[in-house]
């Protein structure tokens, strides 16, 4: 018995025994080991494309690993096997530069949640909705609802505004009055439309203030504070409002003029 086990052909099955044994037990000690991992990140609440993405990574790298050692028990230099396969990562990595900076910006995003799903944002030269985040690019719909699919690499590497961020916003209106009008009422005008607007919130209180001597108008900041849900109603509404309410009460809004003088032949 010990003889054959001495032999070639007895040491190659026992050494293929093994090899199958460390690919069914390392199956079943990785399905566990992901397991554990998924129920950590659900724990921590991370994002579900994380979750997903982090165990398949995982699985596909413990799986590597135990292929390597069971080829290794059948007697298999894996030193150059490991190294074929690291020149071979080399080189994807060199060929797929850009989509893995896609997919590092995707996962930063991800993991930092700078932005989520029904956001309204301003990114990569784009304004929309968020649609759908993947680990490579993320698709948004615009105001006129077209969909957009931004590479994660340009959204992640430039500013990113996200308007749905905070719960309020303040809008930021100038308003105009000519240098004859009565200043005073003009202000009073403005300040009584916005305390008397529903959308408009008493915290923090509505401004009106002059905000400088132009050419040919004295300019006032209007500035109301609304739910970022309001804002867009609400600042087309003021426009209208203080528009039709300067015109009642005879207040002009200047406008770009200028005046030509022409001399008779006669004259020169």
């Amino acid at each position: 018995m010990d003889a054959v086990a001495q032999s070639p052909v007895g040491l190659f099955l026992m050494n293929f025994v093994t090899a199958v044994a460390i690919l069914i037990f390392g199956r079943i000690v990785i399905r566990w080991l992901v397991k554990l991992l998924r129920k950590i990140m659900v724990r921590a609440d991370l994002d579900p494309i994380l979750v997903n993405f982090a165990s398949s990574i995982s699985t596909g790298i413990l799986l590597l690993i135990v292929l390597i050692a069971a080829i290794d028990r059948l007697g298999v230099d894996t030193t150059s096997f490991i190294v074929i396969l690291g020149a071979a990562g080399l080189a994807v990595g060199l060929a797929l530069k850009d989509s893995l900076q896609n997919f590092a910006a995707g996962i930063m995003m991800i993991i930092f949640r700078p932005f989520k799903l029904g956001d309204f944002i301003d990114a990569a030269g784009v304004n929309g909705v968020i649609e759908k985040i993947s680990v490579f690019s993320t698709i948004m719909k615009t105001g006129d609802n077209r969909e957009i699919i931004i590479p994660n690499g340009q959204i992640y590497a430039g500013a990113i505004t996200n308007y749905s961020a905070r719960d309020t916003r303040r809008i930021d209106m100038v308003f105009g009055i000519g240098y004859d009008d009565d200043m005073l009422k003009a202000k009073q005008i403005m300040e009584d439309i916005l305390i008397a607007h529903e959308q408009i919130l008493d915290e923090p209180a509505p401004a009106v203030a002059v905000a400088g001597l132009a050419d040919s108008s004295v300019n006032f900041n209007v500035r109301p504070w609304v739910k970022s849900s309001d804002y867009w109603a609400v600042r087309s509404d003021l426009l209208q409002k203080i528009k039709l309410a300067f015109d009642k009460n005879d207040i002009s809004i200047p406008y770009p003029q200028m005046d030509i003088h022409s001399k008779k032949e006669s004259d020169l």
